[in-house]
């Protein structure tokens, strides 16, 4: 008897049915003989015996062949009734599964030429009243029946047959009021990982079985660029020629699908697989719901982290590297930034492919020129300041860089590789040029601030230290760690009318604009103060009566010492301190100590004591003056203190002004890995005499 194909049996269905069993067996090479054990168990509980050798022979033999060849678990399901028995062997094997083709029934009742044909299905076919296969996207199944002698015919239908039909002719009827619940009650996992593939599945089988088909498969398509995708499948491929039943499944965009089956036409084939469709239809919608809902949420989230990245770097170049490498290649295949320059004409200054290898041909597409060149295209969304495709070969589109209603350049950015942009995608990317402008322009701020910063602050600064015979100078300042930012720490040498020279070191408070302006203040009242000749105690009380007048509250301290040639080879220091730090003495012949009496910062009471110290230097000797820069430079609680700065300094006698001013520089700094919260100024004043 040829094989049948169609759903499994459901024997607890039939009136007949008095013993059903439904054993899940491992793959094990044991599998055959519990098998057995359930068959004989059915039989003898149904008073069966007569069957019991032709069941056992074939249970082992499909059980063998499943165990063997499909290496997988076995479902075996015995229905027994009081006419015959059915048993059914199941396999979970993955892949497409062959048909099988099974030639005219041997009636003869010699083995041997049943052998010679081979065994298995064949010892099926010649032993079972009847038998078939079935197909479900789990895997396959053989099932086959055995009546009582005598019975033939009489019993009851097979799993693919129903009452009233023959062995090679099996005909559907109309589904049963269960069935049709069961089909509309269906719903996904809803605890599963990956609900809908289980669910699309499950779906097709029901409605595969209720309208007999042969096979059939759910396509959808995500709209992700990969086209049509399997969703489930069911029985064999349907053979050319035949007719489908199609149904498209009602799901918006960008999703699209369709319900095949290869059924025979009836009367209530189509409306059972409209019903399924719909069904699927309700739950692919809300998976779309769901996934575009993830969706908006990474885009909300990777905004926020560009918008981050973004806003760390206040580097022109930095920034508008980093632009290309967060579009690419999430957003675009390819992406390029072009700034405009005063001129408005547009420069390319960053860009990015996923593949690397084809960056040099899109800068030279980049530098075409003519009516329908990229170029015409950028200065088009540049001019314009909107949105303008691109085409080929680099096919993308632009964005305008726009930035405090300044137009600063374009974004390029090139489709992707199987799709084009979808409307979520060019949302993203016109917020991410507008955050990526507006980047850009407070890039550019800050270093227009920090080069104002930088030229204010070399401005109260000597450009170079004058050359005196006998006397070396050596100076070195570290700005604050915000380039952006003057300092109040200074430091000059002023010749005098007399022939000596003034050092001075100072620190105003505060930082910024304001603290720079008293600086320039306090720096050039002292020029014209002693170059009137006026005595250091007096050049001091007129600064104050100044910054009290004029400081805007800030106070400064100051050091001036005035140095000139003494007896012999010394040199003669006239110290003044007004609040500033005592300044360290480097003895040529070792060791170090402080030197000074403090006196009154300026700028903050009307009257102010400077007591005056008068210090030789020696030949090698050195006058170590700094900023508390130095000494308040922090690592963590732990301050650098003048302590250790005394011990910095004592190793270093014999060196010239210039090293020990940069020994002592370097000392302070590496003492802590952060950038200096505080000016730094260091002045070394040393006696060269030979």
């Amino acid at each position: 008897m040829p094989a049948e194909s169609g759903p499994g049996t459901d024997g607890g269905r039939d009136d007949h049915v008095r013993r059903v069993r439904r054993v899940r067996l491992p793959a094990d090479r044991r599998t055959p003989a519990a098998a057995r054990a359930v068959v004989r168990s059915v039989l003898a509980e149904a008073d069966l015996d007569e069957l019991l050798n032709e069941a056992l022979l074939l249970t082992t033999e499909l059980s063998t062949n499943a165990v063997e060849h499909a290496r997988t678990e076995l479902d075996i399901e015995v229905v027994a009734d009081r006419i015959g028995l059915t048993v059914t062997v199941s396999d979970f094997a993955v892949g497409p599964v062959d048909e099988l083709v099974v030639g005219i029934r041997n009636d003869t009742d010699q083995i041997g030429e049943v052998s010679a044909r081979g065994r298995g299905l064949l010892l099926v076919d010649h032993f079972a009243s009847r038998w078939g296969t079935t197909y479900l996207p789990t895997g396959k199944g053989v099932w086959f029946r055995l009546d009582r002698p005598g019975d033939h015919g009489v019993g009851p239908p097979s799993p693919h047959q129903h009452p009233g039909q023959g062995d090679c002719e099996p005909a559907i009827s109309a589904p049963s009021a269960a069935a049709m619940s069961e089909l509309t009650q269906t719903r996904p996992d809803p605890y599963a990982d990956e609900p809908l593939p289980e669910f699309a599945a499950d779906l097709l089988t029901r409605v595969a079985e209720m309208v007999g088909a042969a096979g059939g498969v759910i396509r959808l398509d995500r709209g992700e660029g990969e086209g049509p995708q399997a969703l489930a499948r069911y029985g064999r491929q349907p053979r050319p020629g035949n007719e489908l039943l199609r149904v498209p499944l009602s799901v918006h965009r960008p999703y699209a699908g369709e319900l095949e089956l290869d059924a025979a036409p009836s009367a209530y084939a189509r409306p059972l697989a409209v019903l399924a469709a719909e069904r699927l239809s309700l739950h692919l919608e809300n998976d779309r719901l769901r996934r575009a809902d993830v969706r908006r949420s990474a885009w909300l989230t990777f905004l926020a982290e560009a918008s981050e990245l973004l806003a760390q770097s206040l580097d022109v170049d930095l920034t508008m590297a980093l632009i290309p490498q967060l579009v690419v290649p999430r957003l675009g295949q390819w992406c390029a930034v072009h700034t405009t320059d005063e001129w408005g004409r547009l420069k390319l200054a960053a860009s990015s492919h996923a593949d690397e290898s084809v960056l040099p041909q899109l800068h030279k597409v980049l530098q075409e020129t003519g009516p329908d060149s990229v170029q015409t295209r950028l200065r088009e969304a540049s001019r314009t300041g909107s949105q303008v495709p691109l085409g080929g070969p680099m096919e993308g589109f632009a964005l305008p860089l726009v930035a405090r209603s300044q137009r600063l350049g374009t974004l390029a950015v090139g489709r992707h590789q199987r799709h084009r942009h979808d409307p979520d995608e060019v949302a993203v990317l016109e917020d991410v040029a507008r955050r990526a402008g507006l980047a850009i322009e407070n890039a550019r701020i800050h270093a227009e601030r920090r080069r104002v910063a930088q030229t204010l602050q070399q401005s109260l600064l000597p450009p170079v230290l004058p050359v005196v015979e006998g006397v070396g100078f050596g100076a070195e300042y570290v700005p604050t760690g915000d380039e952006a930012e003057v300092g109040g720490d200074f430091y000059d040498v002023v010749p005098l009318p007399d022939g000596r020279w003034l050092v001075v070191v100072g620190d105003v408070s505060g930082k910024g604009v304001q603290a720079a302006a008293v600086t320039g203040l306090v720096r050039d009242v002292i020029r014209v103060l002693v170059g009137d000749g006026k005595p250091l105690p007096e050049a001091l009380a007129r600064l104050n009566d100044t910054l009290v007048e004029r400081g805007g509250g800030r106070y400064c301290t100051l050091a001036l010492a005035a140095v000139g040639p003494g007896d012999g080879d010394r040199l003669d220091v006239s110290l003044h301190l007004a609040g500033h730090d005592r300044p360290v003495l480097l003895h040529g012949a070792g060791g170090a100590n402080f030197v000074g009496t403090g006196g009154t910062a300026l700028g903050l009471l009307d009257s102010i004591t400077s007591p005056s110290a008068e210090i030789p230097l020696a030949p090698g000797d050195a006058l170590i003056f700094y900023t508390d820069g130095v000494t308040e430079r922090r690592r963590g609680r732990e301050l650098f203190g003048t302590e250790r700065l005394r011990e910095a300094a004592a190793p270093l006698a014999g060196y010239s002004a210039d090293v020990i001013a940069a020994r002592l520089r370097a000392t302070a700094i590496n003492f802590s890995v952060e950038s200096p919260r505080d000016d730094i100024a260091i002045l070394v004043l040393r006696n060269d005499a030979l």
